[in-house]
């Protein structure tokens, strides 16, 4: 897949050089779809879109995967943002009014674009499942699933600026 053009760093945003080689290799166990073509179109949070229902295809061999998956109501999908940007290692989002470093940030931009999402479980099938509360561009690769335990994957009290 060809990577597309990317705007210019706004004002205050700091470029790096990456790094020429890769510490690890990753397996991609499938592909999401949605009916999002292009980051223009996709939501900025997955609950905002909580009506779409997506869907997971998982690649032959990992399908024996998905054995059980189906007895959760949620799951945490993880998956490569192939079409975004790498080099920006500190941003200026639209909604703030001075940059920050991009592990402070949500943004898909950053030096490993994984994307996270806690989704709701629709339907599991042989193939793959159905999910609610995903935000990814239709045929982005899925690197794992996890089942969603609220007890380990939520902090009630956690705070943020």
């Amino acid at each position: 897949m060809e990577m597309p053009e990317f705007k210019p760093p706004r004002p205050g945003e700091v470029e790096i050089e990456l790094p020429a080689t890769f510490d690890a290799g990753v397996y991609f166990i499938g592909r999401i779809r949605t009916p999002w073509t292009s980051t223009s179109d996709c939501p900025k949070s997955s609950r905002l879109r909580s009506d779409v229902v997506a869907r997971i295809e998982i690649f032959p061999p990992f399908t024996a995967g998905l054995k059980d998956l189906g007895l959760f109501s949620h799951a945490v999908a993880l998956y490569w943002l192939d079409r975004s940007r790498r080099d920006l290692i500190e941003q200026l989002p639209s909604h703030l009014t001075t940059p920050r470093g991009v592990f402070a940030l949500r943004s898909p931009v950053r030096p490993n674009p994984i994307g996270i999402a806690a989704v709701e479980v629709v339907d599991v099938d042989g193939t793959g499942l159905s999910v609610r509360n995903i935000d990814c561009i239709d045929g982005t690769p899925l690197i794992d699933l996890k089942p969603y335990f609220a007890s380990l994957d939520s902090v009630p009290d956690a705070t943020r600026p």
